[in-house]
């Protein structure tokens, strides 16, 4: 019996079993069907989660796309000497998979905002661009800068090839225990017209 034959035999076998389980193949039956079928769902939720971490993915709405991604396109995060870029999901999703959920629930905010048009034109965005700036400034500050500490951290900064204030703000920060996002506002979007060095 070839390899091929194999193969059938058992998934007419199994078939079989599944239009008339007997008592000896019902359990059987049912652990396969719920293999099968969680290897169907988790490939499938998966694949939608992976094609939501793309930045077409991001820019498809036209608040995205008109606004915050055509600031990025002007920064050092889009276009650099070393040509290392990073998309909205680095600095925007976490990588582990708990913390990535709850990313993913909170951006649906984005998507309701968009569905029911409180952000869906430039003007509109500009009203509410405090607010979300302040969500993510938030988001960032407890997680301790998590996702800018992926590509950056003050370990493996050369202080030397840093200008003089630079070198001195990267040891206050880490002397005071300050994270990225405390200095760092405004590095990849516009800073909103209404915000001051002092907000929190």
């Amino acid at each position: 019996m070839n390899d091929s034959t194999s193969k059938k035999s058992l998934l007419r076998n199994l078939l079989s079993a599944l239009r008339k389980p007997s008592t000896k193949y019902s359990l059987l039956t049912l652990l396969a069907a719920g293999f099968f079928t969680g290897i169907l769902f988790w490939g499938g939720f998966n694949t939608a989660l992976e094609a939501t971490n793309t930045t077409e993915f991001c820019i498809g709405c036209h608040s995205m796309s008109d606004t915050v991604y055509q600031e990025y396109k002007e920064t050092v995060h889009y276009s650099n000497r070393t040509g290392v870029r990073a998309s909205c999901t680095d600095c925007h999703v976490p990588k582990d998979f708990t913390h990535k959920m709850i990313a993913k629930v909170g951006a649906s905010r984005d998507v309701w905002g968009e569905l029911t048009g409180s952000i869906n034109t430039k003007e509109k965005f500009e009203a509410k661009r405090m607010e979300m700036a302040q969500n993510e400034w938030r988001k960032m500050k407890a997680s301790d800068s998590r996702e800018c500490r992926n590509c950056h951290s003050l370990e493996g900064m050369d202080s030397k090839k840093q200008r003089p204030s630079a070198q001195k703000k990267h040891a206050s920060a880490k002397q005071d225990g300050k994270t990225c996002i405390d200095c760092h506002k405004g590095i990849a979007h516009l800073l909103p017209k209404e915000y001051m060095e002092d907000d929190e």
